[in-house]
């Protein structure tokens, strides 16, 4: 009501909600596994201005090292809130065939994290 930030409660957000910041606080613990699962797509005008928050987090992901996050942080040219990484068609549109731009990346995340020996083939109808 008066517009006074409690500090002790941004405090508490910050360290229990703010993903960017637990990733980097904890990423000796958590890098090793999140690397190569985390994937952000972003309309670079989201109607929230979510895209703020998506620049300090590539720039945290950018500069992990023992392990490189080996995901993708992608911007949609002029794309709103929700832009879910297709560059080429409306979110309307894309929404509808997630499956065919999404399965793939997911495909590949299986054959490259999968334990030694792991049948990778005999599931797949290709």
């Amino acid at each position: 009501m008066t517009g006074d930030i409690d500090h002790e409660v941004a405090e508490y957000w910050k360290e229990n909600y703010d993903l960017r910041y637990i990733m980097e606080r904890d990423w000796d613990k958590l890098g090793e596994n999140l690397k190569g699962k985390i994937h952000i797509y972003c309309g670079d005008m989201d109607n929230y201005y979510l895209n703020n928050a998506v620049y300090l987090m590539e720039d945290f992901l950018e500069s992990t090292t023992d392990p490189y996050y080996e995901g993708e942080v992608l911007y949609g040219d002029r794309a709103e809130h929700c832009w879910n990484g297709d560059p080429e068609l409306p979110n309307a549109i894309s929404r509808l065939r997630y499956n065919s731009m999404y399965v793939p990346k997911i495909m590949k995340r299986i054959e490259e994290s999968a334990p030694k020996g792991a049948d990778l083939t005999s599931w797949r109808y290709e």
